[in-house]
């Protein structure tokens, strides 16, 4: 099938070879260059403005934040020159305001739309093993359904509203933050004790907690590794913005919420952006006055 790609970040790159690999006709753009190279050597077909990347039957896009999807398909005007018929898969975690206005912005140029998040660091994507979140027409889900399965494991349909699909990744990512703070404070708890991190996680996670998630976040938080970033801090707080504004939207209290962004902040305060949404277990030790760098 003749697909396009917008937007190559770790994420992006690692889709859009799956997609290459499985034998489409790939045409990807990007606002800087670097991240084309590589697809390139795999076959695909690199465009220097985004509306060429949008000329096949099925256009995939995976941006950072509402600010980016705004400016390339609304501001941008993108969506004004696509042919009626594309569909536009939008695997970026969005805002449930921006998911509305998306949907309405494409139905009314007569473009099908298709919200798509996904759950999974760029190591699970490049193994095309995602969790993807889809929500839109069903009819439209079935004709992508083929090039979402080449990129993930399995496929979570959620209804016809695309908002959908947003808010349960918002909520998911909501939960892992979680995941991490309850860890990080845990861990300095007992480390206060003389008990480490690593002791400690190494027998949560193999008992109440075996769990991916917990499982993950617990080796970085235990090794200290925070480089590379499988999802960068910023985007952890961003996240976080997103799950309170989604609440504050529908006067949903989410207390625990607030704990995490004040965390995220904290942890954003020290200038330090290029580092995993887990250092917020820096953040922790630092309140308990233990050496951040021993865990």
């Amino acid at each position: 099938m003749k697909v396009g790609f917008i937007g190559l970040g770790a994420m992006g790159s690692a889709m859009a070879s799956n997609l290459i690999k499985a034998g489409h006709e790939v045409t990807v753009w990007n606002r800087s260059p670097g991240p084309t190279e590589p697809l390139a050597s795999l076959g695909a077909k690199v465009v220097k403005t985004a509306d060429r990347a949008a000329q096949g039957e099925v256009l995939f896009s995976m941006l950072a934040n509402d600010q980016a999807v705004r400016s390339v398909f609304v501001d941008g005007r993108l969506l004004d020159g696509m042919d009626q018929g594309t569909v536009h898969v939008n695997h970026a975690t969005i805002s449930v305001a921006l998911a509305r206005e998306m949907a309405q912005e494409h139905a009314q140029r007569g473009l099908d739309y298709l919200a798509a998040p996904v759950f999974g660091r760029p190591d699970v994507a490049a193994a095309g093993k995602l969790n993807i979140l889809v929500a839109g027409k069903p009819h439209v889900v079935e004709r992508v359904r083929s090039l979402l399965e080449v990129m993930g494991s399995r496929i979570w349909p959620l209804g016809e509203a695309p908002e959908r699909a947003n808010v349960v990744k918002i909520a998911g990512n909501f939960m892992i933050g979680a995941a991490i703070e309850s860890m990080a404070e845990a861990s300095a708890l007992t480390r206060a004790h003389g008990v480490s991190a690593a002791d400690f996680l190494d027998v949560m996670t193999n008992s109440l907690f075996a769990t991916p998630a917990y499982q993950g976040y617990a080796r970085l938080i235990a090794e200290a590794r925070y480089t590379p970033a499988g999802f960068a801090l910023p985007l952890g707080y961003k996240d976080i913005g997103l799950a309170l504004a989604a609440a504050d939207a529908t006067r949903v209290p989410l207390p625990l919420a607030g704990v995490l962004r004040d965390s995220l902040l904290e942890a954003l305060s020290t200038g330090d952006e290029d580092v995993d949404w887990a250092i917020m277990a820096q953040v922790a030790a630092r309140r308990a006055h233990l050496d951040e760098r021993k865990l």
